[in-house]
């Protein structure tokens, strides 16, 4: 089977969504509790159930409580034991994000997790489109360890975002991936791809299906556009 260049990973919170997700050729899945609030941490159940179902990779959302990201030393706590908890269920990865006050990453807490997480890739989610400084926050998530940083570079929706993302992509080199997201849907995957230099995508589609919506067959069919459309592109 041929890989693509580009990949697409799309976020769901239910196993039906997973379902029509692979269906419509994601490439990968990111797994929430509550996408209506960002995305939560995903109960035990729910990763197995997912995990028994798709065949693709799954990413566990790592994520206590909605609100800010400067947790307390018992919510830092409950993220350590489901890192554990989405290893036993058999995800490929974690999705985390952890700051200080003053919108600054939180270097120790983030390299406990990562090392915590090991052998599983970290995403720092767009926590990271918080941070004050971007330049210096994306050094301390490659010096933390982490695989990706999904952002918007700052911005509402990765395409207004596009010209800070082609930034941050040439300043990470190959030293991490830059994964943009926010706002992305069919028509406009492919002006960001090329605007951006990104080869990893990811969308929730909560600006075409409302995240309570169990129109399946629809995120399926968005799904299926938006893998076309990286599909085309050279």
């Amino acid at each position: 089977m041929m890989t693509r260049k580009y990949l697409l990973e799309i976020s769901v919170d239910g196993v039906e969504k997973a379902i029509a997700a692979e269906r419509g050729g994601a490439d990968r899945i990111e797994l929430c509790a509550d996408l209506s609030v960002g995305g939560l941490t995903p109960r035990r159940e729910l990763l197995r159930s997912v995990r028994g179902t798709v065949h693709l990779p799954i990413y566990s959302m790592i994520r206590p409580r909605a609100g800010n990201f400067v947790y307390s030393d018992s919510e830092f706590a409950e993220m350590e034991r489901s890192i554990a908890v989405a290893a036993e269920c058999g995800m490929d990865g974690v999705v985390l994000g952890v700051l200080q006050k003053g919108f600054k990453m939180d270097v120790g807490r983030t390299r406990r997790l990562v090392d915590l997480a090991r052998p599983l890739p970290v995403t720092f989610h767009r926590a990271f489109d918080e941070c004050a400084d971007e330049r210096k926050a994306l050094e301390e998530v490659i010096q933390n360890g982490a695989s990706r940083v999904l952002t918007s570079g700052g911005a509402k929706t990765a395409l207004e975002g596009a010209a800070k993302l082609a930034e941050l992509i040439a300043m990470a080199s190959d030293r991490i991936l830059i994964l943009p997201g926010a706002g992305i849907t069919h028509s406009n995957i492919a002006k960001i791809a090329e605007k951006t230099g990104a080869i990893e995508f990811h969308a929730g589609l909560g600006t075409v299906l409302p995240y309570s919506s169990r129109d399946y067959n629809r995120l399926e069919a968005e799904v299926r556009q938006l893998s076309e459309q990286l599909s085309a592109l050279p």
